[in-house]
């Protein structure tokens, strides 16, 4: 009987185990979520430009009398200046930390829309443009790489999806904010609906303050005993913050034997920036050089696929679809805005589940279908301007929501989720950039050519024209992007071909220094 009671008593203190180590497991989640909800708030500065610009371009016009072509100017300059941004922050980040990074991108962000909200000419607003720009291209480089990298392997697909959907979530604010400010008078409507925009950038900068640093930054500057911490705070089990800090020591060349509070990593001189854009730019190694093509491939194809025509020039094709009326116009507008928020959180509690390839390969061929619908639409009630063809208008209402709402769920989000997972330690931040980059010359290209390109082939033939492409990127996609769910960063290489051995090569790791290791006092 005493030996049965004692077995009893074991048994239940080891079914009791894992609900002792539960809690302490979604804690750590929690933190990890809320420490990547934070950093992902930065690019809500980027959804709200692109949503507060589709409705306050139409009355810019209006106050200030300039051409379409200004029009076109005007909405897609800040991509190739968010050009600049990301660059910049490439550097800053690997210099002053990921976190003080995002600080940075909402301090220059506040300061571009107070001087847009205050601009007295075309002049003033461009320059407020150029400065919200570069605020726009610091957060779009930075947020998604201090996610990805303090992220657990297990939800790094969920976490890291959040900078889209605050994306989404800037975009429906921008949209609300046309509809709230629109009956101002003229003068007065899109400087409230563009100055207002400082806010969330205020209370950002204040937010950021909540959040460590980066567990991948602190190890490349020797702080591991501060990397450990976060890292313990961030896994989902000890053993999995152990083995998350010995990859990323591997990867940055400290010897798994070498610990301490503070390890002196031998100093880079000249030549090392030298290195890594050799590695990833100049003389790629064939691994890096399939890594660099998929992802500016994916991110070349978010947005050759038209998705800023639809986004920004929204109240456009709604007219264009036979809408009149500014209030319903904008209210089309908000829909669509709620319809992007809506998906995407479908997108974000997929990613994990699911995996990227097959959500980006279903979001590319119904964007396809959408495409083709909205220009067959466009082209109808183009050919019937003087009655209404209540069928064609209700497809592009349908293809147009449709449209945004395939977007959501695939190529929307994964292509910063897929862009911060893919580039080895070493090059990360200056691979996000080179692929941040390619998203905003395409935007920028894309926005800037809208109105002109619907003159020139119809509106419906421009989306046409986005369906063809589209075709093409769902060939590459099937071709050259491989599924990296719940993948280590740091193994990550390998599906790409790159070996231990060129995985050594690639992060620099091949070096005749000692490193030493000095304890905090």
């Amino acid at each position: 009987m005493e030996q049965s009671a004692k077995m009893e008593e074991s048994r239940m203190a080891s079914a009791a185990l894992p609900e002792a180590v539960e809690p302490r497991t979604k804690s750590n989640f929690k933190y990890a979520c809320t420490c990547a909800a934070f950093a992902s708030m930065a690019t809500i500065v980027l959804g709200y430009d692109v949503g507060v610009m589709s409705g306050a371009s139409l009355y810019i016009q209006k106050d200030l009398r300039i051409t379409d072509v200004k029009v076109q100017i005007m909405i897609g300059i800040l991509s190739l200046y968010a050009l600049v941004g990301s660059f910049a922050a490439a550097r800053t980040s690997d210099w002053i930390g990921r976190r003080y990074t995002v600080v940075i991108a909402a301090a220059t962000f506040f300061a571009g829309s107070l001087l847009m909200g205050f601009a007295v000419n075309y002049a003033m607003l461009m320059f407020g443009r150029f400065v919200t720009g570069i605020g726009v291209g610091y957060a779009i480089m930075v947020a998604p790489v201090y996610t990805a990298e303090v992220s657990p392997a297990s939800a790094r697909g969920l976490l890291t999806s959040f900078t889209e959907v605050f994306i989404n979530f800037g975009i429906l604010l921008g949209y609300v904010s046309n509809y709230a400010f629109a009956r101002l008078p003229l003068h007065l409507s899109w400087r409230v609906m563009l100055g207002i925009g400082a806010l969330p950038s205020a209370l950002l900068a204040l937010m950021v303050f909540g959040m460590p640093e980066s567990p991948r930054w602190l190890v490349m500057k020797g702080r591991l005993a501060e990397a450990r911490a976060v890292l313990e705070k961030t896994s989902d089990t000890p053993e999995e913050a152990v083995e998350r800090l010995d990859q990323i020591k591997a990867a940055a060349g400290i010897p798994k034997d070498v610990d301490g509070d503070v390890v002196a990593v031998p100093k880079k001189d000249g030549s090392e920036e030298k290195r890594v854009w050799k590695e990833l730019i100049f003389s790629p190694t064939p691994a890096m050089r399939r890594i660099l093509v998929a992802a500016l491939g994916i991110h070349f194809f978010q947005q050759a696929t038209g998705s800023d025509s639809v986004v920004l020039y929204s109240p456009r094709v709604f007219k264009s679809a036979g809408i009149t009326g500014d209030n319903h116009l904008l209210g089309m507008t908000c829909a669509v805005g709620v319809t992007k928020t809506l998906f995407i959180l479908v997108a974000t509690f997929q990613l994990d589940r699911a995996g990227r390839r097959p959500l980006l390969l279903a979001s590319t061929a119904g964007m396809l279908v959408c495409l083709i619908g909205l220009g067959t639409g466009l082209t109808v009630v183009g050919q019937h301007p003087e009655t209404k063809v209540s069928w064609a208008i209700g497809l592009c209402i349908l293809c147009i929501l449709a449209y945004v709402a395939f977007f959501s769920i695939g190529l929307g989000p994964i292509t910063n989720v897929y862009t911060s997972e893919v580039f080895p330690l070493r090059v990360r931040a200056l691979g996000f950039a080179v692929g941040a980059s390619c998203n905003r010359v395409t935007s920028a290209t894309v926005s800037m050519s809208f109105l002109s390109l619907s003159k020139a082939i119809t509106i419906g033939g421009s989306f046409f024209l986005y369906a063809g492409i589209t075709v093409l990127g769902l060939i590459f996609f099937y071709t050259f992007v491989p599924e990296t769910r719940g993948q280590p960063l740091e193994d990550i290489g390998k599906l790409f071909g790159m070996t231990d051995d060129t995985a050594v090569e690639a992060e620099g790791t091949a070096t005749k220094d000692k490193v030493k290791v000095v304890e905090m006092s």
